[in-house]
């Protein structure tokens, strides 16, 4: 593998992603195929059995008009099913929780611009407010790492680490610690307080919510008759928990990326040419982990400076 030039190397790793989605898409379409033509046909029959009793009393073509109306409002937010929290969709919580998943690029879907003016600020916005967006988390990353680091510099002191390892356990305490705050622990309050939603269908949900998928098929208190109070207070948690939990699963992602097991992967697509120091150093190198606190007895006998 290593004498392969950097072309075949690049096809290899474009291969391998469309082997990838290939192998995604035939897994879902085995798995989610069943169920969609199951709800597809008792939909159909709904429908008809609804026309065959109240189809006299309808004009041809009534009920599809009205499916069809009352769908296009749905796909931007807008629902005439009478749940009072969701009364005004363009109030300030609401308006705040989409900038959220603009500026995140979380992009939830369960509400969108109508008007042509809204859709062109929205464009707008987005272009002046990503990069300012991916300012902010750079500078808090850059200010949050050290002091991440400073538990990891601690232990590798006390066991005698090498650099590689004590890289390899900053960057595991880190994703279990990203993932048990951020994903287990608003997974279980969600389903303590959803009550039909599972387990499975919470820890989804935040997964989806911090990797930036955001499908949208699952939201706190959607289609709920709550109060607009809670309503609008689960919105503001949640732009909270947006802004804090992407911040983290960045942290978590840029430790992963500096690891030298990581680095050298990126090595081998990137060059044909042989690993630099820098690349075997790992994050342990790196001036932002700031784990220089490292005493020189615990460094490797060949960095030791030459006399």
């Amino acid at each position: 593998m290593g004498g392969l030039r950097p072309w075949a190397r690049y096809g290899l790793l474009i291969l391998a992603h469309l082997l990838a989605l290939g192998l995604g898409a035939a897994v879902l379409q085995a798995l989610e195929g069943p169920p969609a033509r199951r709800l597809q046909a008792q939909l159909r029959a709904e429908l008809a059995t609804f026309q065959a009793e109240y189809g006299a009393c309808l004009p041809t073509g009534a009920l599809e008009e009205l499916l069809g109306t009352a769908l296009a409002a749905q796909a931007h937010g807008i629902s005439s099913l009478g749940n009072v929290s969701k009364a005004g969709n363009w109030d300030l919580p609401s308006a705040l929780l989409f900038t959220a998943s603009i500026l995140t690029t979380t992009g939830y879907g369960h509400m969108a611009p109508l008007s042509a003016g809204g859709k062109a600020f929205c464009v707008v916005y987005a272009a002046l407010g990503l990069p300012a967006s991916l300012a902010l988390v750079a500078t808090l990353r850059h200010c949050l790492l050290p002091l991440l680091s400073c538990p990891v510099a601690w232990v590798a002191v006390r066991w005698q680490l090498t650099p590689a390892r004590a890289a390899l356990l900053q960057a595991l305490g880190l994703g279990l610690l990203v993932a048990g705050i951020f994903v287990l622990l608003p997974a279980l309050l969600l389903w303590g307080l959803q009550g039909d939603d599972s387990l499975l269908e919470t820890i989804y949900f935040c997964f989806g919510s911090l990797s930036t998928i955001g499908l949208g098929d699952l939201l706190p208190g959607r289609g709920r008759d709550l109060n607009p109070v809670l309503y609008h207070l689960g919105q503001i948690a949640l732009l909270g928990y947006l802004l804090l939990g992407l911040l983290a699963v960045l942290l978590a992602v840029e430790t992963f990326s500096e690891l030298p097991q990581v680095r050298a992967l990126v090595k081998f697509f990137g060059s044909s040419g042989p690993l630099t120091a820098e690349d075997q150093g790992g994050i342990l190198g790196q001036d932002e982990l700031a784990l220089s606190t490292l005493p020189p007895s615990t460094a490797a006998p060949e960095q030791a400076p030459a006399c």
